[in-house]
């Protein structure tokens, strides 16, 4: 017996171990600029007491079954705990100064690993609240109403902090965004307006396409700009292609990259979505084609104020600002195809977001298909802010 106990205590500190990670990651990492910060991080470590109770008081047990069955308790509420700590260790150390708002992803697995992790505990403290034999069904109704009590309290206080410091901030300007300028005195520009080229920036681009709602394919773009000089990658997925392209330009070198070959040096942009963000305002974006733009006001992205707009394009156009289209489609004609896109103006006069899709004959991409859409979603953040562009690995 004194060896089950021995694991099982030995099971306690692990999740101890893992309940002080998580809440240790928030208490000195979350830092939104709230009133209540250091709340939220105490509120994220409650549940360490409750571990730190199944170590002084593990669960005593005299059977080999029942030993299984508490030892699986404490084996599920550490897997549960696992991906629980990934995501709050993300939202925390990649979101910086966004709120640690509980989301149904977060919320769910930490909140049955707490359940989990109390009843656990419980059995291990209703072993010292009610010592007698033969009242073991009293005991575990005892363990789970300890454990539903301890959950829904400490899950309670968290998500109330966490809230109570979102509201707070809501009201506080944000005093960085990626996006742009956050001064609210700042006007973004008319969307008929000059757009401002910005110098750099790092860009992400989604395209998918799908023929009568059945998805044909996508393209997840990531990549950088300083001036002329420009790195991408760009993984490809759709019926003709599978796996990654790649362009970069430093100076007077280049460097390509196609599914069927590692980084080639060359003397030729051939890699049509090698333009990045100027392809697009070059294209769709030209102050000719704004020149009908519809103003959808004022809005704002991760704390940057920006004037939302809108424009009609036709699937040439469409095409010509998003080369990667080409991935997709192949050499299906686009000319009858019609759309929109939406593109964000913020304060420094640039476009930080683009959004939007056109639609047309889907005969030339599946014989037996009616409508195809392609749709887009642009991102250019830091922009006009350093950044270095290296020579492609490998």
């Amino acid at each position: 017996m004194r060896v089950r106990q021995f694991e099982l205590r030995l099971l306690a500190a692990a999740l101890t171990v893992m309940w002080a990670a998580g809440g240790g990651i928030v208490l000195i990492a979350y830092r939104p600029g709230g009133p209540v910060d250091l709340l939220v991080g105490v509120a994220a470590s409650l549940p360490l007491m409750v571990s730190v109770a199944a170590f002084v008081w593990p669960p005593l047990v005299r059977s080999d079954p029942e030993s299984a069955g508490i030892f699986w308790i404490g084996i599920i509420a550490g897997l549960l705990l696992l991906p629980s700590i990934g995501g709050v260790a993300g939202q925390v150390l990649q979101g910086g100064a966004v709120p640690l708002v509980p989301s149904p992803e977060i919320v769910y697995p930490w909140a049955m690993a707490l359940l989990a992790t109390s009843l656990f505990a419980g059995l291990g403290i209703t072993r010292q609240l009610i010592p007698e034999v033969g009242i073991g069904r009293r005991r575990l109704a005892t363990s789970i109403a300890f454990a539903v009590a301890a959950t829904t309290v400490i899950g309670g206080v968290f998500a109330g902090v966490s809230l109570a410091d979102d509201a707070a901030l809501r009201e506080k300007p944000a005093a960085y965004s990626r996006y742009g300028p956050t001064d609210a005195k700042v006007a973004p520009p008319d969307c008929t307006g000059t757009i401002v080229t910005p110098r750099s920036g790092s860009m992400t681009l989604d395209l998918w396409g799908d023929v009568d709602q059945r998805a044909i394919g996508n393209v997840n773009l990531t990549g950088s700009r300083s001036g002329s000089d420009y790195s991408f990658t760009a993984q490809v997925v759709s019926p003709e292609i599978l796996g990654q392209y790649g362009g970069a330009k430093i100076g007077a070198a280049l460097w390509l990259k196609t599914p069927d070959t590692v980084w080639t040096a060359t003397k030729t942009e051939a890699v049509a979505s090698s333009q990045l963000d100027e392809a697009v305002l070059a294209g769709a974006l030209s102050i000719q084609d704004r020149a009908t733009a519809e103003n959808h006001g004022l809005e704002y992205v991760e704390g940057a104020r920006a004037r939302r707009c809108r424009i009609a394009v036709d699937g040439p156009s469409f095409a010509a600002s998003f080369p990667q289209t080409r991935w997709l489609v192949g050499d299906a004609s686009m000319t009858t195809w019609r759309g929109q896109v939406d593109y964000w103006l913020f304060g420094d006069g640039e476009v930080g977001r683009i959004s939007g899709s056109v639609n047309g004959n889907a005969q030339a991409i599946l014989g037996h298909g009616l409508l195809a859409t392609i749709a887009v979603r642009f991102d250019m953040v830091d922009r006009d802010r350093t950044v270095t562009i290296s020579p492609p690995r490998g």
